[in-house]
């Protein structure tokens, strides 16, 4: 008999973490909260705080835009299909908290990379300014997203994005191609 409840308990909690929830502008209600964060309110339930992350970030933006809970071991309440299918404001507060998340500066000219015991000391200009960040050599922080498009993270999982390799120039290349 116990064996049985905890299948049907076990059944239950895979089709509701397998359950896919469209959140629009008609069934859910999303507020600022005073600490700068975003809640949501859907399916008679609140959550005072949650994520907004994008399911594809680099090729659909602006589109399934997953809302989860906030811990460790976060859940998905639902997806935004598309940010048009949401009020103007809340896109707007939706917009910035995926900016602070998905925050890129791109790399606009390397100054220097070192190598040593396996790390790679960048000093770079952004366009946010200059900075310098070290990242493992043996991982995989430096992702090429089309043949020119690199996405670099650092030891810190700061993301640095160089939008084409081919705009540098040669000196800082063959600087990068050690790394590539």
């Amino acid at each position: 008999m116990a064996e049985e409840f905890k299948i049907e308990q076990m059944e239950k909690e895979v089709e509701e973490m397998t359950a896919l929830r469209y959140l629009t502008k008609e069934n859910a209600v999303f507020q600022r909260t005073e600490g700068g964060f975003v809640s949501l309110e859907y399916d008679g339930k609140k959550w005072d705080r949650v994520q907004v992350i994008r399911l594809f970030p680099f090729t659909e933006p602006d589109q399934f835009i997953s809302i989860r809970t906030v811990e460790e071991r976060s859940k998905e309440i639902g997806v935004i299909a598309d940010l048009k299918q949401v009020s103007k404001d809340t896109k707007k507060m939706l917009e910035q908290q995926l900016n602070l998340h998905y925050f890129t500066p791109v790399i606009q000219k390397i100054m220097d990379i070192k190598d040593e015991y396996g790390y790679a000391y960048f000093h770079v200009m952004t366009d946010r300014g200059e900075c310098r960040f070290t990242i493992n050599m043996g991982g995989n922080a430096v992702v090429r997203l089309t043949d020119s498009r690199l996405l670099i993270t650092d030891l810190d999982e700061n993301r640095f994005e160089i939008p084409d390799v081919f705009q540098l120039s040669q000196k800082e290349q063959r600087k990068l191609d050690l790394f590539l």
